[in-house]
């Protein structure tokens, strides 16, 4: 499997998994099952969706254009991100949603960034309160981009794309994990494997930016991925939205996409069950769906999605990102 194939596994993914839980975000999990039972296909978003309503199916949120905008950022900066050029494109981005009437805003953090940047706050200290999983949806630009064989070096790409919304442990800790499973995966490491260095990573990215209070992300990865409900599916997602959480925090979402993932490491799942299961959570589960497709199609490619899903997201969103996926892969 080529490097290419890897990286449009994992960018799709990202893609498929936001698609396949835009109907069913910020729903709890009991409103999931009145509406939808389980999620196993792309569906179309219900009038009172509460950020998506009447979305068509197969239709991407912010997770994939704010992953698209950072990739297109690394390309003009020549594998560097200049922060204040982030936060002006994400005021950029949110005006043409607003102007299409979208629902689907910047997130608390990011928020908050902006508006200290917009009232002269340097971009490290607009980025200290960004303990959400913002920077972890998007960071899958950097994981192509970027070799995690070189982990200081790596760690650095990956706090420049976080610092100016998520200047945090958490913030940053969280992205860095997704970033380097989708690295390790481009790289040909399996998914176990790439989990594993997720985890580590995470333990060496906390030492960056401002102490947030929160359940250490390598350590809540560690324990979550040691879950097991004997091939009981439901229980698993039970336990999942009981007990680690699937809101915006990074020491859920991002924790619970490591759950779903290590299911698939161990033959529990395969990748399209593990994303339809991400999506029928309940919480965020279309930032949820997005990194768990992210890590998954690198680990494992581009025949992990099913092509009449991919080519259905592809269509509905006029979506295109070899061009995209071939200029991050020559930075790398």
């Amino acid at each position: 499997m080529t490097a290419l194939n890897r990286a449009l596994g994992a960018f799709y993914g990202l893609a498929l998994g936001d698609a396949l839980g835009m109907p069913t975000q910020s729903m709890s999990r009991a409103d999931i099952k009145a509406r939808f039972g389980e999620i196993r296909d792309l569906q179309d978003a219900g009038p009172d969706q509460p950020i998506a309503a009447n979305m068509p199916a197969g239709s991407v949120t912010d997770d994939t254009e704010q992953a698209i905008l950072v990739g297109q950022l690394l390309i003009d900066g020549a594998g560097q991100i200049e922060p204040a050029l982030l936060a002006q494109r994400l005021i950029e981005w949110e005006a043409t949603m607003q102007a299409k009437g979208s629902q689907d805003l910047l997130g608390p953090s990011t928020k908050r960034a902006i508006e200290m940047i917009l009232a002269g706050h340097s971009p490290e200290e607009a980025g200290r309160y960004g303990t959400t999983n913002g920077a972890a949806m998007r960071i899958t630009p950097v994981g192509i981009a970027a070799d995690v064989a070189d982990s200081q070096r790596f760690i650095s790409a990956v706090v420049q794309a976080c610092q100016v919304t998520h200047n945090t442990t958490l913030g940053i800790s969280s992205a860095a994990a997704v970033a380097a499973v989708v690295s390790a995966g481009i790289n040909g490491m399996d998914l176990g494997e790439a989990l594993n260095l997720g985890q580590h990573i995470a333990q060496q990215a906390e030492g960056h930016g401002h102490w947030a209070a929160g359940g250490r992300i390598a350590s809540r990865i560690s324990w979550a991925r040691t879950i097991s409900v004997d091939s009981d599916k439901v229980l698993l997602a039970d336990l999942l939205y009981d007990v680690v959480g699937t809101s915006v925090a990074s020491q859920e979402s991002v924790v619970v996409s490591f759950a779903l993932a290590q299911q698939v490491a161990v033959g529990e799942m395969n990748a399209s069950e593990a994303l339809c299961t991400a999506a029928s959570l309940g919480g965020d589960t279309d930032t949820i769906a997005a990194i768990l497709g992210a890590m998954l199609g690198a680990c494992l490619g581009l025949e992990s999605w099913p092509v009449g899903m991919i080519d259905k997201v592809k269509t509905v969103n006029s979506l295109e990102l070899e061009p995209l996926v071939l200029r991050l892969l020559a930075l790398r």
